[in-house]
């Protein structure tokens, strides 16, 4: 049952997706207010499909530490494609830090660019931070959260990978609290095999304040970060390795 429901859901969730990619390619056209419904309208849909074609459905743990008022930063563990189609349901108009070379995808490409998504070249240097900061400054303009990837890619459920300092800057630059979200969608949405069913968990733990150091801020995300993903793995008996990849 489990094969036949990835293979349903594989075959429906790119067919629809190309659907809702023809009504964005209007996008730079609309309204970005217009933009984000349509997006908005897509993520319900995947979630549909998720729930009642996969048998995959979500919860949240710790939503009491998201602030509630103005700007701040969530530095969340990144395992798979799914929570990257959960950040607008859970957070509502984020300002997402993803690769320039995203950006650069027709029509999703133009989505995130009219979205307000903020773009970094990693090979750019000291201009790639410049150019995330002056579009972070935006979105704090506008009070929307800003979402980062403080390991700067996907990794694989179990697995440990060194922290960047793009997270820290942000928090030192910005003066903006880091609220840390932890998650295990990788043991149900994995990079490469089968997708199950469950339930995926989201937990937001308790926010790091404005006022330290960029390495102390980092030291304190990643033991907060990697501590709470273990938990959360621990509970359906996968054991993090001790190796850290570069």
């Amino acid at each position: 049952m489990e094969r036949i429901r990835d293979w349903a859901f594989s075959l429906l969730f790119p067919l629809m997706t190309g659907i809702y990619c023809i009504l964005l390619i209007f996008g730079p056209l609309l309204p970005r207010k217009s933009t984000l419904e349509v997006a908005f309208v897509w993520l319900r849909s995947v979630a549909w499909l998720e729930r009642n074609v996969l048998g995959l459905d979500y919860r949240v743990i710790g939503r009491d530490n998201l602030p509630k008022h103005g700007s701040f930063i969530v530095a969340a563990k990144h395992q798979s494609t799914y929570e990257t189609m959960k950040f607008h349901p859970l957070l509502g108009d984020p300002a997402i830090v993803m690769k320039r070379e995203l950006m650069r995808l027709p029509i999703w490409g133009w989505f995130a660019r009219r979205a307000g998504m903020i773009p970094i070249d990693r090979s750019a240097g000291r201009f790639a931070i410049e150019e995330m900061l002056a579009a972070a400054r935006a979105a704090i303009a506008e009070e929307r959260p800003i979402v980062i990837f403080p390991q700067g890619t996907r990794v694989a459920a179990g697995h440990r990978r060194r922290y960047k300092m793009g997270a820290a800057v942000l928090y030192a630059e910005l003066g903006l609290p880091i609220v840390p979200m932890a998650l295990d969608s990788g043991l149900f949405w994995p990079k490469h095999g089968r997708k199950r069913g469950g339930t995926v968990t989201f937990s937001f733990l308790q926010p790091i304040a404005p006022g330290l150091s960029q390495e102390q801020a980092l030291a304190i995300l990643e033991q907060r970060l990697e501590a709470e993903t273990d938990r959360l793995l621990a509970l359906h008996g996968v054991e993090t390795s001790g190796a850290v990849a570069a």
